[in-house]
Parts: C-alpha cells; structure tokens; sequence
C-alpha cells in the first residue's frame, strides 16, 4: 500500500512539472509526449499546413501564435502563390511574410510517389491538417476526408473553401472579392446613394481563416474529451453571412432592405464620424444620458431636449438635422481639442487615424501589437502582433521570419525517422 502510495504521488508530482509525457503513432494513439507550456496554449500540437494565399494562412497563423508547430507544405519551385504577391522586400513578399511568420516550410509535389510517403508521414505526426483547396482536389489526390479519417482517426481535418463543401456552388473557385460582394457585405459599405465598395482589408479571406481557427481549437477540445479526430469544413461566403449582423435583423423585422450609411450606425444616433475644425473624430454615443452629456460639452444643451433629438429613435429620424447642428458646434475646434474634452467627460469617441498612425499610437505599441521580424533581411518591415493575449502565454516583442520554400525539409526528414 506504502509503495503503491508512492507511486501515485511521483505520477501527480510528474505531471505537474509538465504534465504527462505524449507520443504518437501511424494509428493516431498518443502516450508519453509533454506539453510545451513555453510555446503557448497549443504547445505540443503539430499543424501540416497545405493552404496558400490568404483564409488557410491568416487560420494556420492564428494556431502559430498560439504556441502550434506549423509546417506549411508547398509546391516546389513556386511555393505558396502568395509569394508572388507583393508588396516586396529585399528577402521576399511582405505580404508572404505577413501570415506565414513563424511558420516551417516543406516543398512536396504530392503527386510523386516518394513526395506522398514523405507528406503521409508528416501526418502521421501531427494533430491538424489545413487545407483551401477547391471541395473536390484532396479527394482526387488520395488525401479526402474519409480515407484520412480511416487512416488518422485522431487528426482534426480542417477545409476553407469559398462555398463549402455542399450546396450548389460548391466546386466553384472564390476569391474575397467574390464572396464580399456575395455574401452582401460590399452592398452595405460605403456613403449613402454610392457604388457597392469593398471593405478596406480582405474580410472575405480574414473572417474565414478566424472561424476556422475557432473551430479547429472546439475539435480539439472535443477529440481530447473523446479520442476521435472531426472534420472542419468552413466556407467564406457562410463567413460573409455571419458577419452581416446587425443588417440581417434589420431586414428581417422590417422588410427594407439595408444599404450603405457611411460612418454612422443604422441603429444608434449620434454613432459615427464627424468633422471637427480640422480632422475627423468618431463619437459613440449610445443612449440618452451620454448624449444628454454629449450636448453639455458641445455647448450646445438645448439640443437635449429638442424634440427632434429627446430620444434615440427620434435621433435616427432626424440624424441629418442632428448631424449638421453637431458639425456645427465640433467646427470651434480641432480634432485634438475636442477629443480632449470628450475623453474627460468619458464620452467614447477617437480620432479617426491613418495607418501610420496606428502603428505609432502609444496603445498599439504598449500592447505590442506593431512588431519586427526578427531576422537582419526584414530590418524596417513591421507585421501586425498576436491580438490573443493569454496570461500563460510570453508575450513576444518580435516574430520569427517566415520560411524560406523548402527550409525545414531536411529537419522535417531527421524527426521522422
């Protein structure tokens, strides 16, 4: 009993240090390996990343920041599309570099027989597969769902694809322009009475890549509750349709279809961007009371209780009028002077900022969020910080370089043997 005693306290003891050692093996069974609690959350967990371009590398980065072993497999010669994509530095795309950061790179052709055996043991290894290609293409590689699921029953199989892999639409290619303007998001961007305009960044690609990291982390969750391996299949035009929000409640309650309203929000007034003497601010203003202390500080108090103004729906009713005495009293002062008053009274507001402003705004900076890659051949190039802040996780100051095609192959090879 003494001995058995022992035992159990040198286990718990063991575990605690870094919990109990993994090991995997070609069935997808796992014992004696430790998690890296240095890497991050997902320290310990392998991601074989055969994504390209945007949606599949903005999800595998994600799984990177978080502390995953990411091991991209590209084409050989070329590699991922997106590295002919600039803008370019001496070492290569910055837009290449911008979501494969820290990632380890493996050139196959998986339609060589020694290419596959090579690919098929990386799997072997690993916990999550990534892959974008059209519904259709890892199939007729050997590669689909069913047969990985027979011969890795533990892998997390993740697909990104324009439409998904059902529906009517499901073999056709998608790029984010595509699924921005089918998905409805360009129809409600933009000024009132103007041309459908895409949003600013490649929200199509974007939102996919960060429902496909969300469900990638819920698998895994759910393969260490039950042993088994699940299929991820997240399709960017569903990703437009979940973003639409607000839009879709509006047009379900009231039958009009929404349309572009520029800065402002189809619900709440004041709620947008307004010029000041000189630059623009955003003010939010949110119910009566911080509108009420909105008018005091604007100097302007009767327009609390004109009855064009009194409430929140009557605001919306009248948002142009209001807007106009608003710009009115904003035009005294400069954007700075105004933005002083209104953070002192604790009214939510900010300047509407450049991209250069953000990367130097104090904020930014504190929270790490414009940072460096760490390597002499990309001095000046700055790249957007990890954004998931977790208290077990170090916080970098820096990101590792990204791959160059085909740099960890020999290493990939050694382990594997």
């Amino acid at each position: 009993m003494a001995a058995r005693k022992r035992r159990a306290a040198n286990t718990s003891a063991k575990r605690r240090k870094g919990g109990p050692r993994v090991k995997r093996t070609r069935s997808g069974t796992r014992t004696g390996r430790r998690f890296d609690a240095s890497a991050g959350p997902l320290g310990g967990i392998t991601v074989v990343d055969l994504t390209r371009i945007l949606s599949g590398p903005y999800c595998t980065m994600m799984l990177c920041d978080l502390g995953a072993r990411v091991i991209k497999v590209e084409r050989p010669g070329s590699g991922d599309d997106a590295r002919a994509i600039g803008p370019f530095t001496a070492a290569g795309s910055a837009y290449f570099a911008s979501v494969n950061r820290g990632k380890e790179s493996v050139a196959l052709d998986l339609k060589r027989a020694a290419d596959r055996r090579a690919f098929e043991r990386l799997v072997d290894s690993a916990d999550v597969l990534v892959e974008n290609f059209r519904p259709g293409t890892m199939e007729r590689l050997g590669y689909g769902w069913k047969r990985a699921r027979a011969r890795w029953p533990r892998l997390v199989y993740v697909s990104v694809s324009g439409f998904g892999d059902s529906g009517p639409l499901r073999e056709r290619p998608a790029y984010d322009m595509v699924v921005q303007a089918m998905g409805g998001i360009m129809s409600i961007t933009g000024e009132a009475g103007g041309k459908p305009t895409r949003v600013g960044t490649s929200i199509g690609d974007i939102a996919a890549g960060m429902f496909a990291a969300s469900a990638t982390l819920a698998a895994l969750h759910q393969r260490h509750l039950t042993g088994k391996g699940a299929r991820v299949d997240v399709a960017m035009l569903d990703s437009q349709v979940a973003l639409l929000e607000n839009a879709i409640a509006r047009y379900a309650t009231s039958g009009q279809i929404p349309g572009p309203i520029g800065a402002r929000h189809p619900s709440i007034t004041p709620f947008g961007a307004f010029e000041t003497r000189r630059g623009q601010l955003v003010i939010a203003s949110g119910h009566d009371a911080l509108f009420r202390k909105l008018c005091d500080v604007l100097g302007t108090p009767a327009l609390a209780s004109d009855a064009r103004f009194a409430t929140n729906e009557s605001r919306c009713q009248n948002e142009p009028a209001l807007r106009a005495a608003l710009e009115a009293a904003l035009a005294s002062a400069d954007c700075d002077a105004w933005l002083a008053r209104l953070e002192a009274a604790e009214i939510p507001c900010a300047p509407v900022q450049n991209v250069a402003e953000v990367l130097a705004h104090p904020q930014v900076r504190a929270r790490n969020m414009a940072l460096s890659i760490d390597a002499p051949e990309y001095a000046g190039l700055l790249v957007a910080g990890n954004p998931m802040k977790i208290s077990t996780m170090r916080e970098r100051k820096s990101v590792k370089a990204p791959p160059k095609l085909g740099e960890h192959r020999e290493r990939s090879s050694r382990e594997r043997r």
